[in-house]
């Protein structure tokens, strides 16, 4: 591998990583607003909230296979 593939491949690297990170903080804060609220939120709202968490993790784990694959 070249010198500039080696600065594409850091730079994704970094990117997904960035992006893992991020999407980890936005479950994370889906999980705090749930237990903020408690009751106050509507099921539907408690739904959307637990759907959303596990989306935000998906996305999280995406970016994660992404980053390991590129450097196995």
């Amino acid at each position: 591998m070249g010198l500039k593939e080696t600065i594409v491949a850091a730079v994704d690297t970094i990117t997904d990583k960035v992006n893992e990170l991020g999407h980890n903080a936005n479950a994370e804060a889906e999980n705090a607003k749930r237990e903020v609220a408690g009751d106050t939120m509507t099921p539907g709202e408690q739904l959307g909230s637990i759907a959303n968490e596990g989306k935000e993790r998906i996305l999280a784990g995406v970016d994660k296979a992404k980053a390991d694959a590129r450097n196995a």
